[in-house]
């Protein structure tokens, strides 16, 4: 389990985003993040890929983040350990000349 469990989960097509996000948060964490927290995560992935990681995203009613409502994105990012989300890689056909 673990990143690899991630990685593998988010190079999954065939299987919505959200329900991406649930596996990852019931099977690598215990305990397990609420399924009520899979929203605010999809919402701070979106925030990274819009170039916005400081982006207050809402808390679920009966979750806060140091006393508060919101919390920004890069700190939702960091502790549901979501980067297997936010990695891409680019592959570029280059021309040679030869």
């Amino acid at each position: 389990m673990g990143k690899m469990f991630a990685t593998e989960l988010s190079a999954m097509d065939t299987m919505p985003m959200e329900q991406q996000i649930n596996l990852h948060l019931q099977y690598n964490f215990y305990p397990p993040v609420p399924s009520s927290m899979v929203q605010p995560c999809i919402d701070a992935i979106n925030a990274y890929w819009n170039e916005d990681i400081y982006a207050e995203i809402e808390m679920p009613q009966g979750v806060s983040y140091r006393g508060m409502t919101t919390a920004p994105a890069h700190a939702i990012v960091e502790q549901h350990r979501l980067d297997s989300w936010l990695e891409q890689e680019y592959y570029e056909d280059e021309e040679f000349d030869v």
